[in-house]
């Protein structure tokens, strides 16, 4: 079963290639179960591995820079957060049928938000808002600023 493509220049990704390249970087994990993961997201498909672990392989070139400051900055911020963020456990290279460098995190379960699914919006709410409150007193200072699609890297 193949991903849905969202950009007319973008690799292909299904679940045999998620195999390949874990049997071929990451043999550890190659024979758990690997499911691909609906998401409205653009820049990365997302598959499930095992009961405790996602792949996001990137969808498009200009992707593939989150990689870099993700395994940066992830690790980094999560000790400072109210709530638990996806954490990177391994990075894999490009291979001669994959392009880019990609990564396996830790699975975070959970639904997509809806206000039709929340039990308590105002408790959901305050929760959101002390996680960004937090997330703005983080020292950034050395970071990159996030740039449009992430092509450009500017220094704080």
């Amino acid at each position: 079963m193949s991903t849905k493509k969202m950009h007319a220049n973008e690799v292909s990704t299904d679940v045999s290639l998620v195999r390949r390249l874990l049997t071929s970087q990451f043999p550890q994990w190659a024979n758990l179960p690997i499911k691909p993961i609906p998401s409205a997201g653009t820049d990365n498909a997302i598959f499930r591995l095992g009961h405790d672990m996602s792949v996001r392989l990137p969808r498009i070139d200009w992707a593939e820079a989150q990689v870099d400051k993700e395994h940066e900055w992830m690790p980094r911020l999560a000790p400072h957060l109210p709530l638990a963020i996806p954490l990177p456990l391994a990075q894999g290279k490009p291979d001669e049928k994959y392009p880019y460098r990609w990564s396996v995190y830790r699975w975070l379960n959970g639904k997509n938000a809806s206000i039709y699914q929340l039990v308590d919006p105002c408790q959901t709410a305050t929760e959101l808002a002390q996680f960004i409150t937090a997330l703005q007193q983080i020292d950034t200072t050395g970071g990159l600023i996030a740039a449009e699609h992430n092509l450009r890297d500017v220094k704080c």
